[in-house]
């Protein structure tokens, strides 16, 4: 009799694995299919010499090592974008969660504020690039204008290689919409108790924000933390969109028109993969810089998660 139940117990514990595989098998065949075979090859491709054309061959760290040894672009492009990654992703956490806390304190209009906050983030990221360039035009632009009228000496943004990175920076500020919404619900969750209880205990308003808004909300700090530095890693559009308009290279069907206008300044990674595999053909070389790009990401992401790990329990309350 035990065994027969034995027996049983083991066809339904065989059955419910069973069907958990089924519910789970159409999200790993699509992890093998969309991710897991696209990076083994790539990474196989940065070991061979392949134009797209003619058939593959192996030529083993020839590509690595002309990408890190005899193309001097790759190094301009790494830089460009560890700077976007750094100051574009910390100003808009900071810009973000200051306009999710501004929100959370307006008492009448919230809605306006929301839907001015919120409608940049839904522009198309090439129409909102070009009226940037336009807004920031050294010569007809009003930004400049309205600089010049006050006494403030007007920079000359998307064609300065000094000021061309700020500008996209003031770019990716201007659509901080997601942002905002995941700050201002954050925010919302913060349980109100908390902040009587500081207040009795004499907390000025920075006292407050350092000992309860900040821990409270630091799980959401480092998922934006880390969903914002993979963005940028990839970060393409407006880079190569403001470049081209700032340069005055309108494309057109069958033109090439090079990333990083002015002197290099905007070029990113993902635009030089671009450049290299699909105008350059060197699909070898351009798997180099994805492959190092995967890593760099990845780098990225278990540092921030592993620091996450502890700021997330030196950061509970109760």
């Amino acid at each position: 009799m035990s065994s027969a139940l034995a027996a049983g117990r083991r066809r339904g514990v065989s059955r419910s694995r069973w069907v958990v595989l089924a519910f789970v098998s159409p999200f790993v065949l699509g992890v093998v299919l969309f991710f897991g075979y696209p990076l083994v090859s790539t990474i196989v491709y940065s070991f061979e010499k392949y134009d797209q054309i003619n058939p593959p061959t192996w030529v083993g760290t020839q590509n690595w090592h002309y990408v890190f040894d005899e193309y001097p672009r790759f190094w301009t492009a790494l830089r460009n974008t560890a700077w976007l990654v750094v100051v574009m992703v910390s100003l808009r956490l900071v810009f973000g969660l200051a306009v999710g806390m501004l929100i959370v304190r307006v008492r009448a209009g919230v809605g306006i504020f929301r839907t001015v906050f919120y409608l940049p983030y839904l522009a198309p990221p090439v129409a909102s690039t070009l009226v940037f360039v336009f807004l920031l035009n050294p010569g007809s632009g009003p930004v400049n204008g309205l600089l010049e009228a006050v006494g403030i000496p007007a920079p000359a943004w998307f064609t300065d290689p000094n000021w061309s990175k700020p500008a996209l920076v003031l770019l990716s500020l201007w659509g901080i919409g997601d942002l905002m919404v995941i700050f201002t619900a954050s925010l919302l969750d913060v349980p109100r108790e908390l902040y009587e209880a500081a207040e009795l205990d004499g907390a000025g308003a920075f006292g407050r924000f350092r000992f309860i808004t900040l821990p409270t909300i630091r799980p959401i700090l480092l998922f934006t933390t880390v969903t914002g530095v993979i963005a940028t890693m990839q970060y393409y559009t407006q880079a190569l969109v403001a470049g081209q308009a700032a340069s005055g290279q309108l494309s057109s069907a069958g033109s090439r028109v090079e990333p990083g206008y002015p002197n290099g300044s905007t070029l990113t990674l993902p635009q030089l993969v671009y450049n290299l595999g699909f105008q350059n053909f060197d699909t070898g070389s351009a798997s180099v810089i994805a492959v190092v790009m995967f890593v760099l990401a990845m780098a990225c992401t278990v540092l921030l998660l592993k620091a996450g790990g502890g700021f997330l329990k030196t950061g509970r309350i109760g």
